[in-house]
């Protein structure tokens, strides 16, 4: 009877034991995905910022005026007069 006694309370405390080391695990785990995910969520920020410029500058470089200064100054490239429009009919 004593004998059985011993066994479990040895079993219920190699389990408290056991199931302590289990939640100091998760709960490492969990810190450690926890710096994780606000360090990724710093990367998108910063991404995000990036990718609003990126769009501003393509919005500046593809306004029509500054491709219609391109296109006169460093092509040479000119409206075409009356004269030279030969519409073609099928």
């Amino acid at each position: 009877m004593i004998l059985t006694m011993r066994l479990i309370v040895a079993v219920l405390l190699a389990a408290n034991v056991i199931t302590a080391i289990g939640v100091v695990h998760a709960r490492h785990q969990h810190r450690l995905l926890f710096v994780e995910l606000t360090r990724l969520e710093h990367d998108r920020d910063e991404l995000n910022i990036d990718f609003g410029r990126l769009q501003l500058e393509q919005a500046t470089w593809a306004e029509s005026n500054r491709i219609d200064q391109v296109a006169r100054e460093r092509l040479g490239m000119k409206f075409p007069e009356a004269a030279d429009i030969m519409v073609v009919r099928p």
